[in-house]
């Protein structure tokens, strides 16, 4: 029996990865959960930070599919999915016309974004909102594609901790409180420290194909082991930073709500050290879904 071929549709749909949203939009959740229990939520504002987010992840991902085409990262080894571009399903310069696309529509939506909360009278922080806006469209492009990939080098657990974790949630909480207090910091952290466990996850399962493409990430560096090790701090982090959160801050026994992902997250971290890295790509979606879950419980927690 022939398999039918992909439409075109599909083919796009597959190379915008649609499954790493949820992650994305988790930092955006936690910011305005953080918001509306202060009772600065703004629906609008949320809105536009979505799908300005929305744009920015997709705009990663197909940089992504084009960068690892360019450098080798994607290729016949590779233990992950097949790529558009590797696959000579999308073409290369049909790739890089849908990243400038993707890229204006983030930028105008960023702009609407940061236009909603501050307007131009004040101008300093419009400026600085931009220029983070920029500095995010520049991150999700340069990570594996570009002349100097980031990715290449180890440093994309960093750009993920900064802007999965600190820049989304804080700056989505700002834009709608105004104001910001350090304590933030914390979910802020945790948020950033499950994006970056996912990548970790991704990283762990191409080790023999990113080494061999050049690319240097973390589990390259560490080794599979020590990257297993890793993995289980990033989750003890994430988790540790929600804990102190909450006795810092504790007025309500529903603050502990969280509590009840963490099951969801000791299994993953408990099967990335038992599995090897060839069986690792069902815990990318189940490490995506706890975090979706410790953010929905931790938000309603605050909420309440």
């Amino acid at each position: 029996m022939t398999t039918a071929s992909p439409t075109r549709a599909q083919i796009w749909l597959k190379a915008m990865r649609p499954r790493t949203l949820p992650l994305a939009l988790a930092s955006i959740g936690m910011g305005s959960f953080l918001a509306a229990a202060h009772g600065t939520f703004n629906g609008a504002i949320t809105l536009f930070a979505v799908l300005t987010t929305i744009f920015l992840q997709v705009l990663s991902n197909l940089a992504n599919d084009y960068g690892d085409s360019v450098h080798g990262a994607d290729s016949a080894d590779r233990a992950g999915p097949s790529r558009a571009v590797q696959a000579g399903l999308i073409t290369k310069k049909q790739m890089q016309q849908a990243m400038l696309i993707t890229a204006v529509l983030a930028m105008l939506s960023g702009v609407v974004l940061v236009w909603l909360s501050f307007g131009l009278a004040q101008l300093p922080l419009f400026a600085l909102f931009i220029a983070l806006g920029a500095a995010s469209i520049w991150a999700a492009v340069n990570y594996t594609a570009g002349n100097n990939p980031y990715g290449y080098v180890g440093l994309g657990d960093l750009f993920v901790f900064l802007f999965f974790g600190l820049l989304a949630v804080l700056g989505t909480y700002f834009l709608q409180a105004r104001t910001l207090d350090g304590l933030l910091l914390l979910p802020a952290i945790s948020c950033g420290a499950f994006a970056v466990a996912v990548l970790n996850i991704n990283n762990i399962r191409d080790i023999a194909s990113d080494e061999k493409a050049g690319k240097i990430s973390i589990p390259v560096r560490l080794g599979g082991r020590m990257a297993r090790v890793y993995h289980g701090v990033l989750l003890a982090v994430g988790v540790i930073a929600a804990v102190l959160w909450v006795a810092l801050t504790y007025t309500s026994a529903w603050q502990w709500l969280f509590v009840l992902a963490l099951p969801l997250l000791l299994l993953n971290g408990l099967h990335v050290w038992r599995r090897p890295s060839d069986k690792l790509d069902p815990l990318l979606k189940q490490m995506v879904l706890a975090n979706v879950a410790f953010v929905l419980l931790f938000g309603i927690g605050q909420v309440i």
